[in-house]
């Protein structure tokens, strides 16, 4: 008995001290685990409201300014040149590009004029006796012509009667018809209108030239156009004479140009005008493709940022104390890889670079204040 009493007890005593120590385990506070503060670390610009030059930027190809299809107005042979006809060769002012045969022609000429020569000296005889007063200028003229030499103008009737008298003698008509072949004589030799490079030759020496076949083409290579479209929301700033920045797509050369002509038709489909710009260099070639930044005009109290710091277009974030904040701006105009914005106070700090996984209220600390942009 005394021993059933015993194991009682200390099952009794085993389980209020089980209970004593849940109670303790149940009733011990555990301190809250401190939350970790995570601040980022980013670059601010300062804003400083400006006058911003809104630069329209366009591109087109380069195509000589003065340009000549050489083309054959008489047939022949084709016997010369000063240098090789050939794509690449240079002609100075006044050289012979192509010089094609004419002694058929020559013949013809000759011919004319020597119908003509005997028909004033058939007439001298009447002009002696009738209008001896305008004899001397006609044996004077008969002295001095050559069949080898330019036709000279003939002597001026002095009353209307004379004129009817020559005329009745057909001496006008022999004398246009040679110096319409004397004038086509010169159709045989094409010279270079101006200093210039043969860009493409069709015919060779010893080739047989038609009437109205194109024989090549013919540039000046130092004076080139560019002819570029731009939007009609600036046509009204574009102007003929104002000067444009032009260089290749790898922007390592520039080039001053100058707007001469533009367009008053606008293209439908692009909703654009063409202008047409000069520009002269012996670096350029024709074919070349050339970017233009027309200066449009200025907005005033703006400034210029990378596109990449923008959100939805029209908001930006910017530094409030040591958080991160959201403001609505006005994009003014968007180039290729920057935007010209208003509506930002001076002295405004904007996030330099953009940050992934930014929001409003984020906690940061500028590293470096960059200069200001404007």
């Amino acid at each position: 008995m005394r021993k059933v009493i015993l194991f009682i007890l200390g099952l009794i005593l085993i389980g209020g001290a089980l209970y004593i120590a849940k109670s303790f385990v149940d009733n011990r506070k555990i301190p809250a685990p401190r939350e970790k503060k995570i601040i980022t670390s980013v670059f601010a610009l300062s804003v400083n409201n400006t006058n911003v030059p809104i630069t329209v930027s366009t591109n087109g190809l380069l195509t000589a300014k003065y340009r000549l299809e050489v083309y054959s107005e008489v047939q022949g042979l084709f016997v010369g040149s000063a240098r090789d006809f050939k794509p690449g060769t240079y002609y100075r002012k006044g050289e012979i590009l192509l010089k094609i045969n004419s002694d058929e022609h020559v013949a013809s000429l000759r011919a004319q004029k020597s119908n003509l020569f005997n028909q004033i000296v058939l007439l001298l005889p009447d002009l002696r006796l009738d209008y001896h007063e305008s004899f001397p200028a006609w044996e004077k003229y008969v002295n001095e012509f050559e069949l080898e030499g330019t036709i000279q103008p003939l002597p001026d009737p002095q009353t209307e009667r004379e004129k009817l008298f020559i005329s009745g003698r057909n001496i006008y008509s022999p004398f246009y018809a040679a110096k319409n072949l004397e004038e086509r004589m010169n159709k045989y030799i094409i010279r270079a209108p101006f200093g210039g490079v043969l860009t493409e030759a069709l015919v060779t020496t010893g080739t047989l030239i038609r009437a109205g076949q194109k024989l090549g083409e013919f540039i000046n290579p130092t004076v080139y156009e560019l002819q570029v479209p731009v939007n009609t929301a600036y046509a009204d700033l574009v102007k003929v004479g104002q000067k444009v920045s032009l260089h290749n797509i790898e922007k390592t050369k520039h080039w001053n140009g100058k707007i001469i002509r533009i367009n008053s038709i606008v293209d439908q489909t692009t909703q654009s005008i063409q202008v047409f710009i000069q520009v002269s260099s012996k670096e350029l070639k024709e074919g070349m493709f050339l970017e233009a930044d027309l200066q449009a005009r200025e907005e005033e109290n703006a400034i210029e940022i990378d596109r990449k710091l923008l959100i939805d277009r029209n908001q930006l974030f910017y530094i409030q104390d040591t958080l991160l904040e959201v403001t609505t701006v006005n994009p003014v105009y968007f180039k290729e890889k920057t935007v010209i914005i208003k509506g930002l106070e001076n002295g405004t700090k904007l996030l330099a670079r953009p940050v992934p996984g930014a929001y409003a209220g984020m906690p940061v600390q500028v590293l470096e204040d960059l200069k200001s942009i404007n």
